[in-house]
């Protein structure tokens, strides 16, 4: 993605160029300053019209802290942001960046906690109606009752407390109120990671129909390499707050590259493979406190170098996107 990319992106595109993220922790008693902990690194992505996007790696990553950040959740540190084009991190863009984060809904991923229990679902509805500026207040209970009936809802669901339905129902009217405010983006943080096994087709299944009906992008962060594999279209693979890999879905699942992305491949389950045991990856996630010089997955790499212990690679073009690995460049993998 060239610095040019967001002034360049086509109409509906939700466009992120360099974005970092930055967390002041305090060093302990006697330190004079505090520790700056680089959260996000450097990461570029965009989000198109009908596409699905999926964010992987380990926890503690980055993935959700660039879902907060594209949602206006947590203020970015570095980078831009821009929606058809328009800059919502520039300054004196702040009502044009809210009026326009309407456009990015989040499903989070607990359903229950996301909710106000003190609420019935109608008034739950109703303040994301009213949040999107579209609806008058004679029209209010009808488009309520017909969100519902998108998610799979009964109608009488509306006169109910969130504590009165299962986890998939619960995240089925998460997902209602995010229709709502007439989105044209879905950030979805682990959405079903918290669901029965049993209920996380079902809801799967019910955000890919809801985006081939109304067109949505989505930004989905997950852990389940399997939920990618059925719902994503392209894969960014994050490490220590950096994009390792990030190519088409097809072009990664068929042959993987970066080290990192191969290892947590072979962690998927295969019907063909009953029985078999995955490799266990070697080491630790570093300290981000004290993240290694040079590429960041150096320490865990059997392939690493004099020159990945010391120089962080840098993205180059590769069938279906692009990969950071000096390795790969340099034709030893």
């Amino acid at each position: 993605m060239s610095d040019q990319s967001i002034k360049t992106a086509a109409a509906g595109d939700l466009v992120a160029l360099n974005l970092a993220k930055i967390y002041k922790v305090s060093a302990g008693p006697g330190q004079a300053r505090n520790i700056a902990v680089h959260a996000v690194r450097d990461v570029s992505l965009a989000l198109q019209p009908g596409r699905t996007m999926a964010l992987v790696g380990e926890s503690g990553c980055g993935k959700s802290t660039i879902a907060r950040m594209l949602v206006g959740l947590e203020p970015i540190s570095g980078g831009d942001i821009a929606l058809d084009g328009i800059d919502l991190s520039a300054k004196g863009a702040r009502k044009a960046a809210w009026k326009r984060h309407r456009r990015i809904q989040m499903i989070f991923q607990d359903p229950y906690a996301s909710l106000n229990p003190r609420w019935r679902i109608a008034r739950i509805l109703a303040e994301a109606l009213r949040a999107s500026g579209r609806i008058d207040r004679a029209e209010l209970k009808t488009r309520i009752l017909a969100i519902l009936e998108q998610v799979g809802l009964p109608k009488s669901a509306a006169d109910k407390f969130p504590h009165e339905f299962s986890g998939g129902q619960r995240q089925r009217i998460s997902i209602a109120r995010a229709l709502a405010c007439d989105p044209q983006f879905l950030i979805c943080d682990e959405p079903t990671s918290a669901l029965d096994v049993s209920v996380q087709a079902q809801i799967l299944n019910l955000l890919k129909d809801i985006q081939s009906d109304f067109g949505l992008s989505f930004l989905l962060i997950t852990h389940d390499l399997s939920v990618v594999h059925h719902m994503a279209d392209h894969v960014g693979v994050m490490y220590l707050g950096r994009l390792v890999e990030d190519r088409a879905a097809e072009a990664l699942f068929a042959a993987p590259l970066h080290p990192y992305t191969k290892t947590l491949l072979e962690t998927i389950p295969r019907a063909d493979k009953p029985g078999r045991i995955p490799p266990a990856m070697t080491g630790e996630v570093p300290n981000p406190l004290q993240p290694p010089a040079g590429c960041p997955f150096n320490p865990r790499c059997s392939a690493a170098s004099d020159r990945c212990r010391s120089e962080a690679p840098l993205p180059f073009a590769v069938p279906g996107g692009t990969v950071s690995c000096h390795a790969i460049e340099e034709g030893r993998l």
